[in-house]
C-alpha cells in the first residue's frame, strides 16, 4: 500500500511539471543581479528585464544582492525556491569564485540550471603614448628585455581585468608587474596617465579613450575582431594562435528547476535577444547578444569553470 502511495505521488508530481509551465508565470519574477548598480551585470540585466518580461507576460524585478565579489547575491539565488521565480545574472565569476575563495556555500555547475547564455564582449589590451609599443610583438620585445620592470593595471585581484592579464603573461611567458587597484576607473585614470605601462579593460571603457587618441588599442582579445574596433587585430592575429578571453553574462535558475519552466525562459530569452531594439542597446555597451539552449550554455559554463580553475591555480591567485 506504501508502495503504491509513493508511485502515485512520483507519478502526480511529474505531471505537475508540464501544468506548472503551462501557468507560469503567474506572478513577478525576481532576477538578482549580484553586482552594484552601474556594472556591466546591472546594465544587462536593466536592458532585457523589460522585453524579457513582456515575452513571459510578466514583470522582471531586479535586486542588487551585490558584495564579496558577488557571492552574497549567487548563495541567495542558489538557496532560492526552483519555481522559476528567482533568477539570476551574472558574468565570470560565476565560474573563477570557487578556485578563488575557500568554503564557498554554493557551487556554479550544481547549485543552478543554466537558462541560457545573454551577451559577450572581448577586453582590449591598450597602452598610454608613453608606452613605446605600436603592437603587441614589439610590447612582447620590451617585456622581455625588461622582465618585472613593465606593470599592468587591473580593477583587483580576481576581477576580468586581472585575469585576463594573467592569461596573457601566461600564454607569453612575460613577467610583467601587477598594479592591482580599486575598481576599472581607477585603474583606467592611471593608465591614461601613463602610471602604468598597459591594461586590460572592457571595450566599453576603453572605446572613448582610443577613438580620443588617448590610449593605444594593441589588440582585442576575442577570437574575431570587435565590430568597435574593427581595425584593432585579435591576440590571435598577433601571434598568440590559442588566445581567447571574453566577458560573457549567463542567466540561471536554481537547480532542480522544472525543465519546463527552464525551456519557456529560454525561449523567451532567445527572442528578447533576437530583437533589433535589444541587440542595438547591447551595441551602446559594447556587448554582443550571444544566444544558446539551456544545453548549449551549461557546456560552455562548465568549460569556463574548468579553463580559469587551470589558470588560477598555476598563477596562484587568491582573493583578498
Amino acid at each position: 500500500m506504501t508502495s503504491l502511495r509513493f508511485v502515485c505521488a512520483s507519478l502526480a508530481l511529474a505531471s505537475a511539471y508540464p501544468a506548472a509551465a503551462q501557468t507560469y508565470p503567474s506572478q513577478p519574477i525576481r532576477m538578482i543581479a549580484p553586482f552594484p548598480p552601474g556594472g556591466s551585470v546591472d546594465i544587462t540585466a536593466r536592458l532585457i528585464a523589460e522585453p524579457l518580461g513582456s515575452q513571459l507576460g510578466t514583470r522582471i524585478i531586479i535586486d542588487n544582492r551585490s558584495g564579496a565579489s558577488g557571492n552574497i547575491g549567487m548563495e541567495a539565488a542558489a538557496r532560492a525556491a526552483a519555481d522559476g521565480y528567482t533568477i539570476a545574472l551574472n558574468t565570470i565569476p560565476l565560474v573563477t569564485n570557487q578556485s578563488l575563495f575557500d568554503k564557498l556555500t554554493w557551487d556554479p555547475i550544481r547549485d543552478f540550471a543554466p537558462i541560457g547564455m545573454v551577451a559577450t564582449s572581448p577586453h582590449v589590451l591598450v597602452v598610454p603614448n608613453k608606452t613605446p609599443a605600436s603592437n603587441v610583438q614589439e610590447l612582447l620585445r620590451l617585456a622581455r628585455a625588461n622582465p618585472g620592470r613593465l606593470t599592468y593595471a587591473s580593477a583587483g585581484v580576481g576581477t576580468t581585468f586581472h585575469l585576463c592579464a594573467e592569461m596573457f603573461k601566461d600564454a607569453t611567458n612575460t613577467f610583467i608587474l601587477h598594479v592591482p587597484y580599486r575598481g576599472g576607473g581607477p585603474a583606467l585614470t592611471d593608465t591614461l596617465g601613463g602610471q602604468v605601462d598597459m591594461s586590460f579593460p572592457t571595450v566599453a571603457a576603453a572605446l572613448p579613450h582610443v577613438k580620443a587618441g588617448t590610449l593605444r588599442a594593441l589588440a582585442v582579445t576575442g577570437a574575431e575582431r570587435f565590430p568597435l574596433l574593427p581595425e584593432v587585430p585579435t591576440l590571435r592575429e598577433a601571434g598568440l594562435k590559442d588566445f581567447q578571453f571574453s566577458q560573457w553574462l549567463a542567466l540561471l535558475a536554481p537547480a532542480r528547476t522544472p525543465p519546463e519552466v527552464v525551456t519557456r525562459l529560454n525561449a523567451a530569452l532567445r527572442n528578447t535577444l533576437g530583437s533589433q531594439e535589444v541587440r542595438e542597446k547591447f551595441q551602446a555597451q559594447a556587448f554582443e547578444p550571444y544566444i544558446t539552449t539551456p544545453e548549449e550554455a551549461g557546456k560552455f559554463i562548465a568549460a569556463e569553470a574548468q579553463r580559469f580553475s587551470k589558470l588560477i591555480k598555476a598563477r596562484k591567485i587568491t582573493a583578498e
